[in-house]
């Protein structure tokens, strides 16, 4: 196998990586999403008052203030969410180019089955 050959394949790695990583912070920010979307309407459910966790207390808060924050919340993640499926549609098309292009190497340089 030729330098160049060994070069893509290791390129190809690190794009393999590179998604997985990807893929992890999308499924976190995926579960911090909907932890704001369902206090989201919790919140918006009831009249009572809104407490939350700072640090190991609890403590009450401003419904309207708390739900404010929580929207906000939700569209710092929504963009990041999108960000992320833009990183990985690029990563995952660069590796599909990749891997056919090794494909064709390969498939060059291996010997003829067929006589």
């Amino acid at each position: 196998m030729d330098l160049e050959t060994k070069q893509k394949i290791q390129d190809l790695q690190i794009l393999e990586q590179n998604l997985q990583s990807i893929l992890h912070q999308k499924q976190n920010i995926n579960f911090e999403l909907n932890e704001s979307v369902n206090a989201i309407e919790e919140i918006t459910k009831t009249n009572d008052l809104v407490y939350k966790m700072v640090g190991s207390i609890i403590v009450s808060v401003d419904k309207n203030k708390t739900l404010e924050e929580l929207q906000e919340k939700k569209k710092i993640l929504e963009l990041r969410n999108s960000s992320i499926e833009k990183q990985e549609a690029s990563i995952e098309s660069r590796a599909t180019i990749l891997q056919a292009e090794i494909r064709k190497i390969l498939e060059a340089h291996s010997p003829s089955t067929s006589k």
